[in-house]
């Protein structure tokens, strides 16, 4: 039974109040979502919070759920000790990449043992895939590959036998079984290593094997933390390249690292952590259709360099910096052309005109300023 437009309005008002734009969480929404599954909450991809956003219908619904794979509501976990976790809610789109930062002890590594069913919450709701992880965690372990800080392998056995173990616990057919550990391993770069034993190899051969064995049964979701840690350069290159190929075949990837620029190479969206709380989630890169920020600058003072813009259409929030000009464009790189050469025929001495990209880095560093403790 899905809610009628006039109570589910109600309950959107009543929700909207009572949404907490610190922690990006919606108070009571696991009952009301319980009870109106028509209902769905989507977050802001333009690195703003926004309120709760509903939608009606059977269609609808189905619909938004095949592009969510992750949901996360109001999540709490403690320990002994200490709060981790404190309120989490999110959503996490099939086929993207997030990459999951935060100052050490944000709660990013226990998030991610959450998410794989490896710790209890003590309250909130995960699905993946639609399955809830606490009712069916063993569906859900079928459906995710998962690279934790501490490797867990055996030292004893030689790469094959390890990724065979992974491969039989997985339930992989015996006949797929090598045809999976020789993908596998070829892309990781240890083909030629199958049959040493795991003890012997260093540091950074360890942490590939351990990236082949959480995507040999080919997850739909792939939980990667700190997957670069004890690589070197060329093998950090190549990580970068699998993922974004991984990203491509439309698996769902989740990467925690505290090396922005890396996660810059090949994630879509930023996941901001802080004590517990979640302080950003937005995209990385600029959707298709939205407007994009630009600069032009002169060789020389030109007094209508702001008239030859806003004569654009496509032209918006212009703002003059001595004989630079930064505006955003909705147009598309076509459009971005013919405006370049509108303004070299009006006479005016362009000698740079280029889209900015804000980074990783900084975006991270003005949400962690403006964020309370």
């Amino acid at each position: 039974m899905f809610p009628k437009p006039k109570r589910a309005v109600r309950w959107l008002k009543s929700a909207a109040v009572a949404h907490n734009s610190e922690t990006l969480g919606y108070k009571n929404s696991d009952r009301k979502t319980a009870s109106y599954p028509g209902a769905v909450f989507r977050y802001d991809e333009r690195c703003a919070s926004g309120g709760p956003a509903v939608w009606y219908g059977r269609a609808k619904y189905r619909a938004k759920a095949r592009r969510l794979l992750i949901l996360v509501r109001n999540l709490i976990f403690d320990y002994p000790t200490k709060r981790a976790l404190r309120g989490l809610s999110f959503e996490i789109k099939a086929g993207t990449i997030t990459g999951l930062v935060g100052p050490n002890g944000a709660g990013k590594t226990t998030l991610m043992r959450c998410i794989a069913g490896l710790d209890l919450l003590y309250t909130g709701t995960i699905t993946i895939d639609r399955i809830d992880v606490a009712d069916a965690p063993r569906d859900v372990h079928r459906r995710i590959g998962f690279l934790q800080d501490d490797l867990g392998i055996y030292e004893q056995l030689t790469v094959r036998q390890s990724l065979l173990y992974q491969a039989a616990a997985h339930g992989i057919p015996a006949r797929d079984q090598q045809r999976r550990i020789q993908d596998a391993t070829e892309r990781l770069g240890i083909a030629d290593r199958l049959n040493e034993k795991v003890g012997g190899l260093s540091r950074g051969l360890r942490q590939r094997m351990a990236i082949a064995r959480a995507m040999l049964h080919r997850p739909k979701v792939l939980l990667l933390d700190e997957p670069a840690s004890g690589l070197d350069p060329d093998a950090r290159t190549q990580l970068s390249e699998l993922l974004r190929t991984l990203g491509a075949e439309g698996m769902t990837l989740v990467v925690s690292s505290h090396i922005l620029a890396e996660l810059e190479d090949y994630t879509t969206h930023m996941l901001i952590l802080r004590n517990g709380r979640v302080v950003e989630h937005c995209a990385t890169r600029a959707p298709v259709g939205r407007a994009r920020r630009l600069r032009v600058t002169l060789s020389q003072p030109a007094p209508g360099l702001r008239q030859a813009l806003t004569a654009d259409p496509q032209v918006q929030g212009v703002d003059l910096e001595g004989i630079s000009a930064r505006f955003d464009f909705t147009g598309d790189s076509h459009s971005q052309a013919q405006l370049l050469r509108t303004l070299v025929q009006s006479g005016l001495q362009v000698s740079a005109f280029h889209e900015e990209q804000r980074s990783m880095q900084s975006v991270y560093s003005e949400k962690m300023r403006g964020h309370k403790r």
